[in-house]
């Protein structure tokens, strides 16, 4: 049984950011904690990814996922990581101890660059019936960040601890009742960025909750349809392939040519794209096969704007078939 007394269970994702490709999917129970398993599947995953060839690499991971005892292991071996931390009396405590000068305003980067000119904001209907009606409000006024060193418990050396501070008013209709200060966390052994750009970082990992959708959603990978947890497990991983398939042909795009950047679009496009819209782009086009003389046609019988990156796909996968 789940913490809400809900029947099912409780899955672990390793993915891998770059992609979006799940590296490792563990069934596990509804009443496990979140981090039940995750080192053990992280220390797999930071193998697997050096035996592919990366030189750099990087775990992130919410409050959940700091498991201290493991931090001085991830280090020796080379491998940063970015985990969010409780807030902990203590951790507090030393916040609130650093001068104003150790503080710096936090500005985050617009979502997306407008193209031409910018729309006018719509008004905010729900803040004005919020004040009307005197609900409870919370505002944001801003954010800043600061750093120092801190030892965990389990661990034999120091490490960055990164502080967010938020600036917030609480609000009941026009009246401001009083503001409040509430701080995040985040633990980390790098070293190359400055305290906005780790913040920036751990919260990219929020990515996941998309990933984590199209393997409920899209692939049904999390519908556990069968009988036992280890069926459901199978299930899960055998249906999470259709979701990988996709990152690989995305991958597999070509990037060069007279259409270089617009390319190089089309394959970010893909690899970014949701699973029903994969579907109907690529995969549900009617098709007539033709047998004749020494040859097979594949004639598309419908069209639609991603024909052409599907035929640009389809003559990589056979190039290696001509070799």
């Amino acid at each position: 049984m789940a913490y809400n007394g809900v029947w099912g269970y409780h899955p672990l994702v390793i993915s891998l950011a770059n992609t979006q490709e799940p590296l490792f999917l563990v069934n596990r129970p509804g009443n496990r904690p979140s981090h039940e398993g995750a080192a053990a599947r992280l220390n797999q995953a930071v193998e697997l990814c050096a035996k592919a060839g990366f030189r750099r690499m990087l775990l992130r991971g919410d409050t959940d996922f700091s498991q201290t005892r493991y931090l001085d292991g991830w280090t020796e071996q080379g491998v940063e990581f970015i985990f969010g931390i409780d807030a902990m009396p203590n951790l507090v405590s030393l916040a609130d101890a650093l001068t104003p000068q150790d503080w710096k305003g936090l500005e985050r980067p617009a979502k997306y660059e407008v193209a031409r000119t910018e729309r006018a904001r719509p008004e905010n209907v729900k803040e004005r019936i919020v004040r009307e009606r005197g609900f409870k409000n919370i505002r944001l006024n801003g954010e800043e960040v600061a750093e120092f060193l801190y030892r965990p418990g389990a661990c034999k050396q120091d490490y960055r601890i990164v502080a967010l501070r938020k600036n917030l008013t609480v609000e009941r209709g026009e009246q401001a009742l009083f503001d409040d200060i509430r701080y995040f966390f985040y633990i980390t052994n790098c070293r190359q960025e400055d305290a906005v750009e780790i913040v920036l970082l751990a919260n990219d990992r929020c990515n996941q909750e998309n990933l984590i959708a199209q393997l409920k959603n899209g692939v049904q990978a999390m519908r556990m349809p069968v009988d036992d947890q280890n069926s459901n497990w199978a299930y899960m991983v055998m249906a999470s392939l259709a979701w990988t398939l996709k990152a690989w042909f995305a991958l597999l795009l070509p990037e060069g040519g007279r259409w270089g950047q617009r390319y190089a679009d089309d394959k970010q496009t893909v690899l970014r794209m949701e699973f029903k819209t994969f579907l109907n782009a690529f995969m549900r086009i009617p098709c007539q096969v033709i047998r004749t003389g020494r040859q097979i046609v594949f004639r598309l019988m419908a069209w639609n704007p991603w024909v052409a990156v599907l035929l640009r796909g389809v003559d990589v996968l056979h190039q290696p078939m001509r070799s």
